[in-house]
């Protein structure tokens, strides 16, 4: 897994982390704002999204970068959100980069559910 080795941003609209295999990624701080998993943003128990996009402004920055344990960040935005914690392996996954961009999506689909019986399903008589 790639770590970073230094993350700008701040009063930015956007964020640039430098990775410990020398890639740079540059994620737009309005992009990461709008994917944030927090409970507020995204109902914890469906996965339905509750972020209204059209709230969030356009010229979002960065007010605050705290890193979370060794494993993740966290970003407090211009707009008072601070409560998203993003995974360093899923920033790395996700950079929005044309060489990324490009390799993600030349990746074979990941397999699908299993064909089964639900856990919870009584059997029929």
């Amino acid at each position: 897994m790639s770590l970073p080795i230094e993350i700008a941003g701040l009063l930015r609209q956007n964020v640039t982390i430098t990775w410990d295999d020398d890639h740079v990624s540059v994620y737009p701080s309005r992009d990461l704002r709008l994917h944030c998993r927090c409970a507020e943003c995204v109902h914890e128990w469906s996965g339905q999204p509750l972020l209204d996009p059209s709230k969030i402004p356009e010229r979002l920055t960065v007010k605050h970068i705290e890193i979370v344990g060794q494993y993740a960040v966290r970003f407090e935005f211009s707009d008072g959100h601070g409560l998203g914690i993003y995974r360093f392996r899923e920033l790395r996954e996700r950079c929005p980069c044309e060489a990324c961009v490009a390799a993600l999506a030349a990746r074979p689909p990941a397999p699908g559910p299993s064909i089964g019986i639900p856990i919870n399903r009584k059997p029929t008589p």
